[in-house]
Order: structure tokens, then C-alpha cells, then sequence
């Protein structure tokens, strides 16, 4: 992985995990330990897909600019598809709060989207290789 991806990782689990504990707190508070369990599975279920994401799509990026984007496209469709199919299989649970688990899955996406494209933005990166050279042009 390069420093860059490395650091737009943190930048977006950190505060991540940082709502996640609010909201297990908050479950705890309002839906007991049941509540509490379905917050705290619902921000490991984001942080572990997202963070796969993320290492997925900055592999591809050393292979080529393709291959990032296909990575980039397949990873949020698998991301999306799997996250309903989950909350689809475990919507009748008594194991833990279902309507816990499905907040701290939807605010815990939030934040990570957000805090992810804030990093990108803020990352200094070159869109044009300033050692490329131009076939035909200054080669002699």
C-alpha cells in the first residue's frame, strides 16, 4: 500500500470507529446489550468491508489506472450487494438488536464515505508524470 492510501485509510476508520463506539454507547443506553451487540457488529461490518476496499483498489492502482477503476466499481457493487444481503438474512434475529445494527451500518457508511473523500481531496497527487517524455520530441 502507499502513504497515501495508508493515510486516506486512517483518515476514514478512525472517525469511523469513533461514531461506532457512540453508537454502541447510545444502543447500550436505549436498546440494552442486545442494542449495544447490533452496533458494535453493524461499524465491524462497514469498518471490514470499507478497509477491503481500500487495500482492493490501492493493489489495483500499482497494476494500472484500469484496473483501479474496475476495482474501484466491483468493490462498491460487492460492498453494496453483500451489506443487503446481510441485512436481509439477519432481519429476523433476536440474537441482537436489528434496528441498532442497521443505523450503525447506515451512519458508520456515512461517516466513512465522507471522512474517505475528504482525505482524497486533501491528498496531493499528481495527475501527470512530469518525467514523462514524448515519443519524437527531444529524444535526440
Amino acid at each position: 500500500m502507499q502513504a497515501n492510501d495508508v493515510r486516506v485509510l486512517k483518515s476514514a476508520a478512525i472517525p469511523t470507529l469513533a461514531v461506532g463506539v457512540v453508537a454502541v454507547l447510545v444502543s447500550l443506553f436505549l436498546a440494552g446489550g442486545k442494542g449495544a451487540l447490533g452496533a458494535a457488529l453493524g461499524t465491524l461490518l462497514v469498518g471490514v468491508f470499507f478497509s477491503v476496499s481500500v487495500v482492493a483498489v490501492s493493489y489495483a492502482a500499482r497494476v494500472s489506472p484500469q484496473m483501479m477503476a474496475i476495482a474501484a466499481m466491483l468493490s462498491y457493487l460487492v460492498k453494496v450487494i453483500v451489506i443487503m444481503i446481510v441485512l436481509n438474512a439477519f432481519r429476523d434475529t433476536t440474537v441482537w438488536n436489528t434496528l441498532a445494527f442497521a443505523w450503525a451500518v447506515v451512519i458508520c457508511t456515512l461517516v466513512w464515505t465522507g471522512f474517505e473523500v475528504r482525505a482524497f481531496a486533501k491528498t496531493k497527487m499528481l495527475y501527470v508524470d512530469p518525467e514523462a517524455r514524448v515519443p519524437g520530441k527531444g529524444d535526440s
